[in-house]
């Protein structure tokens, strides 16, 4: 497990290289900052790389596991929303040996579940306990580690996935360009993460249940659409979900709520789907674009 103190130090913003901050929101033991330049926030002071990965072990299996089947209902629920061919042959489509990653595919369920569907899926996953579970359980092929060291071929992979993933990065920058390079061309890249654009975030501050000390980055849409536009990729189109927070009162808000983030783009949480090249919606990382 992590060792109890972690080391820490400064860090530059990870999008766009500025030091300096305008607003900051504060937890027990950590915080975030964000970006002058371009309104990324990022955790500040950073947890040492290594520490980080050490989170990542028996406990973080439970957690999984335990929650695996909501978690690939979930997603694949996003994936349809934002118009990724989960089901290519329910569409008159054929997926046909078409190659799949999923990054951070944890216990392999949603990796599993394209596979059945006809993709050609297979998974990485930081967590050796959590990669091993999902060879036993599903017959995945799966690299334990990050993406930079499976070091896959050039143009490998058709669609490359990651749910909940960027945002425990210390340089999305690098994972982006490294999705870029193993996507063929036109390739399809999908990330789901919070969304600090949302009513949650403004409503609960520091208090918002993802500004938690393993996220290392927030994005907003905004945001992780100009990084992605650095990288090559091309916005095609983008969901959010989730307005009045689970358990809050008064109950009766939560329905209404829910619809007018989901409507206005505001959700709790985003996924956006992206394709590699071409002209789309990423903004550009200049001052003042990001999330407000």
């Amino acid at each position: 497990t992590a060792p109890r103190e972690e080391r820490r130090e400064g860090w530059a913003c990870p999008a766009c290289g500025s030091p300096t901050e305008d607003r900051a929101i504060r937890s027990e033991g950590f915080g975030f900052v964000r970006c002058a330049r371009c309104a990324l926030w990022r955790q500040q002071p950073l947890p040492d790389p290594e520490a980080v990965r050490l989170r990542y072990d028996q406990a973080y299996l439970s957690y999984e596991l335990a929650r695996q089947e909501e978690f690939r209902d979930l997603e694949l629920r996003s994936l349809a929303e934002v118009g990724f061919p989960v089901d290519p042959g329910a569409r008159g489509e054929t997926a046909g040996g078409r190659a799949l990653l999923d990054v951070g595919c944890a216990t392999g369920a949603l990796a599993a579940a394209l596979r059945e569907r006809g993709w050609d899926a297979r998974g990485v996953e930081v967590s050796a306990v959590m990669a091993a579970r999902a060879r036993a359980d599903f017959g995945l092929e799966v690299f334990a580690g990050t993406l930079e060291e499976a070091r896959f071929p050039d143009g490998a992979f058709d669609a490359v996935h990651a749910s909940h993933l960027i945002e425990h990065l210390h340089d999305p920058a690098a994972f982006l360009s490294e999705c870029f390079r193993i996507l063929a061309p036109d390739g399809m890249l999908v990330l789901t993460t919070p969304n600090v654009r949302s009513f949650q975030f403004l409503l609960r501050g520091g208090a918002w249940r993802s500004a938690i000390r393993d996220h290392l980055v927030l994005f907003s849409d905004r945001t992780l659409s100009a990084l992605a536009a650095r990288s090559g990729f091309s916005l095609v189109r983008s969901a959010t979900w989730g307005g009045w927070p689970v358990g809050s009162r008064p109950a009766f808000l939560k329905k209404p709520l829910d619809a007018a983030a989901k409507r206005l783009g505001v959700g709790d949480v985003m996924c956006l789907r992206f394709r590699k090249g071409g002209t789309g919606g990423g903004a550009s990382l200049a001052p003042g674009t990001g999330a407000r």
